[in-house]
């Protein structure tokens, strides 16, 4: 229920834009002060929305806007921070930080709501777009950071923030730029800053042909089926859906079988025929590494090297060190450690597992009067669904009938968060929407005043990226005025029409875990855009999201959503005694799977330079990688293998471990609302004044320290994941 979810909260390149540079990607220079602005014309983004609360008038959105509403954004914002660099007064907090606060608001608007829709409806003339204009605005980027005038202004506020009076967020936000500015290079030599520049470049251009190679080749790998007969075991709704996904295709009187961009597909755990069950776990393994167009090998290998180079010009060892310098975890020992101690644990009960299904197997065969045959990866979750059938007496068929989505949603995610903190939720039809499948939803607080607005976009299409993630499309901020604008994104299979959608147990507890990003963004209450909602390290922010998980079996929760789509009669208590109970179940499996993952991607990452091995190579450091950290059980591949790893090809680099790293955090919290009485006013209230309220405007574990009054302790991990005994 616990394990990673391909979330990855979508900071798009605008957050670095708009006036708060997060971890500025280093890019390459490109001098746009003499380029000619373009003419005014009607593009939505050169003004700001006047709809409700600045939400973006997609009615009047074109593909066409986007390029002129980056020239002029870009042309805008240098302008901007030239009169801040060579302003003639001495530096002050509101001629130079606040300013740059204020900055770049046409180029904000344009990339937030582009890089949001790359993700969630992309198409031809985006795609290009975003390779044309990915090594542009990188460079975009560091003419900002790596401008020595700004930079100077900034230091010197910097060497004197405790004597000017300021907020403790006033004092936060100078240490945050100083920060994001050295670690974009502006304190390297000419020389080096040129290098920095050019491979950043470079990095953007790899960056959108690896994830566009992704995103295709989950399209072009789906699985073809010949007939209905081959698909035994899919329910009725679910071969419909493959009927109509292969009527698109233009594959009359066939199915397809859509891909997730995980390495593990969701029919593997039905499908009765074993040899479709190999076909498509081997279409998803395959994908990035059969040469062809979406071949990404070479990408990573030369992504890999180029990291670890402005690595080495910034004074560290490897990219992870770089990488983690700046998130809670310090450095890449403390993340090592941290793994090393859960593997062993989880490998361990993944075999125990494992000897389970086998014998579930050999006496499947037997009775059929068959020769036995070997476990295997495609057969895992197919076994393990029996066997959690003979444990647990129950199947997630037994489940669905009872988690209708849009019930789910408005009687189980926004209703804890009713109980919890008192909002209030309404649906809207009146504004534009991007695609017919996006619902919106007005967010009132306790107090009747309205909090921020709410976009769900729940469908799968091949238009949208794989895994589950939240994103904002504007951000609050005191200094602005602005309220929150956010939206979750999920992969749910979209039924047939007139057909309910029945969501999977899994999926239930992404909504609620994707919810729980979503008051991170929503309650968020700063003063400057820099450390609003989310902005905090990419391994504190998994934590608020994964403690939301926690509402999905509570009974008070549960008896509200979980109703027969059909009669409204409740799911029986037996039923979810069940489900509680089995919550442990195949927890070796999912930490496995997960850690195979992360420690690849620390493998990776804490080679130096001339440790990268070549695209031909690539797979074979995977295997021998694996090996190496003890996660390589053949029957539990890693989560995701590295030529389809998006995770780590944009912002998880040597931080796919925060998932696990959070959820220390998450179940010691857990633990904390279960001792001080659950699902209440009062624990909701502490949760969001001490935490989620604050954004980055705090340091993170102080946050956390504040909320649990004390450190974190990683026993309530241990135990949830079933990982206490040797």
């Amino acid at each position: 229920m616990n394990r990673p979810l391909a979330c990855a909260v979508a900071l798009a390149i605008a957050t670095g834009l708009a006036g708060s540079f997060v971890t500025p990607p280093a890019y390459a220079d490109n001098d746009k002060t003499s380029m000619p602005v373009p003419a005014a014309q009607d593009n939505p983004f050169f003004a700001e929305s006047t709809l409700p609360l600045k939400y973006p008038a997609f009615d009047k959105i074109k593909d066409s806007d986007f390029g002129p509403a980056f020239d002029r954004g870009m042309v805008d914002q240098l302008k901007e921070v030239d009169v801040i660099a060579n302003n003639p007064e001495p530096a002050t907090f509101e001629n130079t930080i606040v300013a740059l606060e204020k900055s770049g608001q046409v180029l904000g608007r344009a990339a937030t709501v582009f890089f949001n829709l790359t993700g969630a409806d992309t198409n031809d003339t985006r795609e290009k777009l975003q390779g044309d204009y990915a090594a542009k605005l990188s460079a975009h980027s560091d003419a900002i950071s790596l401008n020595p005038k700004l930079f100077a202004r900034i230091k010197s506020l910097h060497d004197q923030r405790q004597s000017l009076g300021l907020s403790a967020e006033g004092v936060r936000l100078i240490e945050r730029y100083y920060t994001d500015f050295a670690r974009a290079g502006a304190n390297l030599t000419d020389a080096q800053k040129a290098r920095i520049k050019a491979i950043n470049a470079e990095l953007a251009t790899l960056g959108t042909k690896f994830n566009q190679n992704v995103l295709a080749e989950v399209n072009a790998a789906a699985v073809v089926v010949d007939t209905k007969a081959e698909l035994a075991g899919l329910s009725d709704d679910q071969i419909a859906a493959a009927a109509e996904a292969a009527k698109a295709r233009k594959l009359e009187g066939k199915y397809v079988i859509a891909l997730l961009n995980t390495t593990g597909q969701p029919t593997l755990a039905q499908l009765e025929n074993r040899a479709l069950r190999e076909r498509v776990y081997k279409a998803s393994i395959g994908r990035g590494s059969h040469g062809g167009d979406f071949d990404n090998t070479g990408i990573v290998s030369q992504v890999l090297k180029l990291r670890a180079e402005r690595a080495g010009i910034m004074g560290h060892p490897n990219h992870a060190a770089y990488v983690l310098e700046d998130e809670t975890a310090r450095n890449p020992e403390a993340v090592n450690a941290m793994m090393a101690q859960l593997a062993p644990r989880a490998v361990a009960n993944a075999k125990r597992e494992a000897v389970d299904m086998q014998a579930v197997i050999d006496a499947e065969q037997k009775a059929n009067g068959q020769a036995s045959f070997k476990l295997e990866p495609w057969d895992w979750s197919f076994y393990a669904e029996k066997v959690r059938q003979s444990r647990y007496k129950y199947d997630e068929s037994q489940l669905q009938p009872y988690l209708e989505m849009k019930n789910v949603l408005e009687n189980g995610v926004f209703f804890a968060a009713g109980k919890l903190y008192g909002l209030k939720f309404k649906q809207r039809t009146d504004l534009p929407v991007y695609h017919d499948d996006v619902t919106v939803y007005d967010v009132y607080d306790a107090d009747g005043k309205q909090l921020a607005i709410f976009i769900a976009d729940m469908y799968a299409r091949r238009s949208k990226r794989g895994g589950a993630w939240m994103s904002e499309y504007v951000s609050q901020s005191g200094l602005t005025g602005n309220l929150p604008v956010v939206a979750n994104h999920l992969n749910i299979p979209k039924p047939p029409a007139g057909e309910p959608t029945l969501m999977t147990w899994d999926e239930v507890t992404t909504m609620f875990h994707e919810f729980g990003h979503a008051l991170h963004g929503m309650f968020s209450d700063v003063q400057y855009p820099r450390f609003s909602g989310t902005s905090v390290p990419r391994d504190f922010v998994e934590y608020p999201s994964q403690v939301n998980e926690m509402w999905a079996d509570w009974p008070e929760v549960l008896a509200n959503y979980a109703k027969h789509h059909k009669t409204g009669e409740p799911m029986p208590k037996a039923l979810l005694d069940k489900v509680v109970a089995a919550s442990k179940f195949n927890q070796g499996f999912t930490t496995t799977e997960y850690l195979g993952a992360a420690m690849l991607d620390q493998s990776y990452h804490q080679l130096g330079i001339n440790q990268i091995p070549a695209g031909k190579d690539l797979i074979a450091f995977e295997s021998a990688a694996l090996k190496t950290n003890g996660t390589d059980f053949y029957a539990v591949p890693p989560r995701y293998r590295t030529t389809y790893f998006s995770h780590i090809m944009g912002g998880y680099s040597a931080g796919y471990y925060a998932y696990i790293w959070s959820e220390v955090l998450d179940a010691d919290s857990v633990e904390w609302f279960k001792e001080n009485g659950g699902l209440s006013r009062k624990n909701g209230d502490w949760f969001r004044a001490k935490l989620l309220s604050r954004g980055g405007s705090e340091d993170a574990m102080t946050t956390f320290r504040q909320f649990r009054g004390r450190e974190p302790q990683i026993e309530p991990l241990l135990k949830r994941r079933g990982l206490t005994a040797h």
